[in-house]
């Protein structure tokens, strides 16, 4: 955006706006939304786990979920800027929300980034107003690719590993040290969970901060903003695979480049959303109101931000081991290999599962469906399919869970969410 100012200016200007997609939002947030109440800006920033176009080479997979959901709050004078993430495991109300192709989706309750999968960003803009009370003014939306070509233009970021890591699943392989990661290195660090940290959404999240924080240093200290050469790769590389709303036109990206442009990286903090755990699953969180809403409120306002809380949640109770768990794996529209590959994998685990696998109606979203009487089994085969949502029914079976595999699959994974992540300030090195 510094690049206007001239002729020449104003042609790479819209060169770059040019690559932007933007999409209709204003009939889809409804009718009652929270109300503006100083002229600060807020700005919901997504990070698109899809695999269409450039992104087709991390593997197959329906639709697309909200991988990093962040609110940028920029104060009225532009002088300061919070990002507060919200971990994708959040348990929360979603609600009714109309799709980008026609018809709604009901509200329910289930994890933050199914918003995004059922009805894209919009459903995540209005999900989010609902839950903070905060008004949303635009969102920017950034995939794989876009990430990588952002890092790349900044001539990677340092990162520092205790250990060496070797995780394929992520495709990381790291030295241990302080080294300088891009493209897809960049993209494997910010995105582990299984080879990095104690494998928990939240630990990504302070992780993904830092990261974050790294890149506001770079960009601000060094010479980026400065020169208009770098300042056109760098924000070529953003617009490329970039998504915003349709009323984030040229002279709303003008006057928010303006304003920021004396902000230093120590003016950017970024916080996580408090959370306790959430008892019918060890895998998920939901908010802890009593910390959460003085951080709304203070955004709001645009006040000073509460303390941070002295201690994380207290652990839940074990749930019962795998041989005390019975399963009924349901075929909902999954892949015939994935669910044999899933009733193999969960019977070499230890889990009984039954003989036959049942067949049902295709359903977009893989379900864990338990009676109340069968809820500490539930949250024991939740550690070991993370990814399904846990539909407490009372019609569901009283001795066991039905595992209900629709078209968007299942994963096997082992995460455990035991911290709470705390605030990272813009100018703090990864290394320090």
């Amino acid at each position: 955006m510094l690049l206007v100012g001239g002729g020449a200016g104003a042609w790479l200007y819209h060169d770059l706006v040019g690559g932007i997609k933007q999409k209709h939002v204003s009939d889809k947030l409804g009718a009652n939304r929270p109300k503006k109440l100083n002229k600060s800006l807020n700005i919901l920033l997504i990070g698109s786990d899809t695999r269409a176009g450039d992104n087709a080479r991390y593997g197959e997979m329906s639709g697309a979920r909200s991988d990093t959901t962040i609110l940028l709050h920029l104060s009225p004078n532009r002088d300061q800027a919070v990002g507060i993430s919200f971990p994708r495991d959040s348990m929360v109300k979603i609600p009714t929300c109309k799709k980008e192709k026609g018809g709604t989706v009901p509200a329910q309750f289930g994890m933050l980034n199914a918003a995004f999968a059922y009805a894209g960003p919009t459903c995540t803009w209005k999900m989010l107003e609902s839950l903070t009370g905060i008004h949303i003014d635009h969102f920017v939306q950034v995939d794989f690719a876009g990430f990588k070509r952002m890092v790349d233009a900044l001539g990677g970021v340092q990162i520092c590993v205790d250990k060496p890591v070797n995780d394929p699943r992520a495709e990381l392989y790291l030295k241990a040290g302080k080294q300088t990661v891009k493209g897809e290195e960049a993209l494997g660090y910010v995105r582990a969970r299984y080879s990095l940290g104690n494998g928990s959404d939240l630990e990504r999240i302070e992780r993904q901060q830092k990261f974050m924080a790294a890149v506001v240093d770079k960009a601000t200290s060094g010479s980026v903003l400065t020169d208009p050469g770098k300042t056109y790769k760098f924000l070529k590389a953003a617009t490329k695979s970039m998504t915003t709303d349709d009323e984030l036109d040229l002279a709303g990206m003008k006057k928010l480049a303006d304003g920021l442009k004396g902000m230093s990286a120590g003016q950017v903090r970024f916080v996580t959303v408090p959370v306790e755990g959430y008892a019918p699953d060890p895998n998920r969180v939901q908010w802890n109101q009593e910390l959460a809403k003085p951080l709304f409120e203070a955004v709001r306002h645009d006040d000073e931000l509460p303390a941070e809380p002295a201690k994380p949640a207290q652990a839940k109770p074990a749930p019962p081991a795998p041989d005390k768990v019975h399963v009924t794996v349901v075929d909902a529209g999954g892949r015939d290999q994935l669910v044999e590959r899933v009733v193999t994998q969960l019977r070499k685990r230890g889990y009984k599962v039954a003989k036959k696998v049942e067949k049902a109606a295709s359903a977009p979203e893989s379900r864990l469906v338990y009676a109340p009487a069968a809820e500490a089994q539930a949250s024991a085969l939740a550690r070991d399919v993370p990814d399904a949502l846990l539909s407490a029914d009372a019609a569901g079976p009283a001795d066991g869970v039905r595992l209900v595999i629709g078209t968007n699959g299942v994963r096997l994974a082992a995460p455990a969410i035991n911290k709470i992540g705390g605030g990272v300030k813009g100018d703090q090195k990864l290394c320090d």
